[in-house]
């Protein structure tokens, strides 16, 4: 049999249809499976957090009991329980991209290369043993235990916080570069989404109208200026576009996980490892929360826009001189003549 008669018997004959079904099953297990070597530790990471925090921990150091008269269910200790989630979500954002981007650089210096398991596959394997684990914990270890609704809270704003999480370490494997510009554009939507919450001040009576609008005014501008920085430098460097809705949610990880997971590990007192209130990072009404999101997603589509502007300029510019350089004879040529 020739090599045409056997390409033609394993590609078209009766079989093949099983076979390629074969070959695609066998590659879906092959991925579930390497996806589950990484859920692994990643629900062990938060529900030893979490089985840490709610039954091991002095709950007074981490969650604040009697701070400035708090109780276990008043309403900036009911957020220390949720950001819990966010503060894990941090964690694992900072470990997994850490791994998967030197998987990827120890394998790149062998010759060979590394391709981490699709992220959405790693939190649907997570879903389910993260959420169960933490409704037992909250709600059965240590005194007081949670009631199931805050309980929930808990497990959904550590499943949101690992939705966030895990995209960067699939991207670090390969691209570690483009992980690092993402940062830079998240850091940039920092500033308003933070300070912007300044608009709530005059009500609590904690600063002046102007004052709160200059806060504003200045959390716009300085987020505003350093993402036209970093979409200008990232023109000149004519790196791939990055699309609006990648550096909106980099933003969100950068502002709602990173910052309370190193407001954990770094600016509290050893004494006192506490998990910040809610109010440090969300805005305490859901419309004024509402319209941050709102203008910082306008401000990741301006940034996207500006930098694909500014790429077209430079090309313009770039083809300008070239059409120039070609319509002028050279020195040697002049000489030639």
């Amino acid at each position: 049999m020739n090599s045409d008669e056997r390409v033609c018997c394993t590609t078209v004959g009766p079989r093949a249809p099983l076979q390629a079904a074969a070959r695609l099953t066998s590659a879906g297990r092959e991925a579930w499976a390497r996806a589950g070597l990484q859920a692994l530790p990643v629900t062990v990471f938060v529900l030893a957090l979490f089985y840490y925090w709610f039954a091991v921990a002095d709950r007074y150091r981490v969650f604040l009991y009697g701070h400035f008269g708090a109780t276990p269910f008043s309403t900036g200790t009911v957020s220390r329980y949720w950001m819990a989630g966010l503060v894990a979500g941090g964690g694992v954002l900072l470990a997994d991209t850490a791994v998967n981007g030197l998987a990827g650089w120890l394998a790149r210096r062998q010759g060979s290369r590394y391709a981490a398991p699709d992220w959405r596959q790693v939190w649907a394997l997570c879903a389910l043993p993260v959420a169960a684990g933490i409704l037992a914990i909250t709600m059965s270890c240590n005194q007081p235990t949670l009631p199931l609704p805050l309980a929930a809270a808990c497990a959904a704003a550590a499943l949101g916080g690992l939705a966030l999480a895990l995209p960067p370490g699939a991207l670090a494997a390969q691209r570690p570069a483009e992980v690092l510009w993402l940062g830079l554009y998240g850091a940039g939507l920092v500033p308003p989404l933070l300070f912007l919450r300044a608009f709530e001040l005059p009500s609590q009576k904690l600063a002046s109208p102007l004052t709160a609008a200059l806060l504003a005014g200045a959390g716009l501008l300085g987020g505003g200026l350093w993402l036209a920085a970093v979409g200008g430098l990232r023109a000149r460097r004519r790196a791939t576009p990055l699309p609006a809705r990648r550096l909106f949610l980099a933003g969100l990880a950068f502002t709602y996980l990173v910052l309370p997971c190193l407001h954990y590990l770094l600016l509290t007192p050893p004494a006192y490892p506490y998990i910040s209130v809610a109010a440090n990072f969300f805005a305490l009404n859901s419309a004024v929360q509402a319209a941050l999101l709102a203008v910082a997603a306008g401000l990741a589509a301006g940034a996207a826009r500006l930098e694909g502007w500014q790429r077209e300029r430079l090309a313009r510019h770039a083809s300008g001189r070239a059409r120039r350089a070609n319509s002028h004879p050279s020195k040697q040529e002049l000489r030639d003549a």
